[in-house]
């Protein structure tokens, strides 16, 4: 593939996101219709989604996995899909309020409190469901858990109301963020979709530079979401390094020294610093 290739195909896919269409493969849509006949797909979907979904596939060729597949003994995960994600997902959508009756730490709870819900996040990290939501009384943004919540119901609000907290949630979010610039080493060029789906999850931006034929991912995240970035780029190794992030650079040198130290390998002050 030759760099305009690369360029045009980004662009492409950059633009379907923005429009909120994605393109799937034949194995994309294979898999999921098979995993449409697991037990736990009717939780996950309502009757009427299922339908389309199915009507959708229906020409499709199922994944035949019996041969391939084999569950081997392993630790006990959480599950992913949690029973209040569709509900919740209904009142973020219809910009309702809601009364919600939570759980905190000694086990109180707090019951019945009136708030706007914003969104639903999965922290990859602590592998759970997280809701996003407004206090009207206290005036700040709560991030609950949703394994802590005891139940949520519907609560009346204000169209004009409900743009107003939509405003300040989106004032104290770009608050919070922070700014990270990371340079794909050149030589990996041709590996560049890899290292991008690596960075999927996150707002950002990819600029090119033709000049030195090098490509920069400008990230914009959240102060907790630091962590989980830097185990991407972990990940990616020598592919990446991190041009602009204080607090990235301090904490993939102190991983670089442990590993150095390890191995009985001592890095002076020269080498570090360059």
């Amino acid at each position: 593939m030759n760099l305009f290739e690369k360029i045009f195909n980004h662009q492409i896919i950059s633009r379907l996101e923005d429009s909120g269409t994605f393109m799937i493969t034949t194995h994309e849509r294979a898999w999921l219709k098979t995993m449409l006949e697991h037990p736990s797909a009717a939780d996950a979907f309502t009757a009427d989604t299922m339908d389309k979904l199915r009507t959708a596939l229906e020409s499709e060729q199922g994944m035949d996995i019996s041969n391939h597949l084999i569950e081997k003994a392993r630790t006990l995960e959480k599950q992913v899909y949690h029973p209040l994600l569709r509900s919740l997902r209904r009142h973020i959508m219809n910009k309702t309020g809601i009364l919600i009756t939570y759980a905190i730490k000694g086990d109180r709870i707090n019951k019945d409190h009136l708030g706007f819900p914003y969104k639903l996040e999965y922290s990859m990290v602590k592998r759970e469901w997280y809701l996003l939501w407004y206090h009207t009384r206290h005036h700040s943004l709560m991030s609950t858990r949703l394994k802590k919540i005891q139940s949520v119901t519907s609560e009346p609000i204000e169209p004009s109301a409900a743009e107003n907290i939509l405003r300040k949630i989106g004032k104290t979010l770009e608050s919070r963020k922070t700014e990270v610039i990371i340079e794909i080493v050149r030589v990996y060029n041709a590996e560049l979709s890899r290292i991008l789906y690596a960075f999927s999850s996150f707002e950002k931006n990819v600029e090119y530079d033709t000049e030195k034929d090098t490509y920069r991912v400008r990230v914009s995240l959240l102060g907790d979401e630091l962590e989980y970035l830097l185990s991407k780029i972990r990940f990616l190794g020598k592919r990446v390094w991190v041009v602009e992030g204080d607090y990235l650079k301090k904490r993939m040198l102190e991983s670089s020294s442990k590993a150095l130290e390890r191995y009985g390998i001592i890095p002076t002050d020269e080498e570090l610093s360059s």
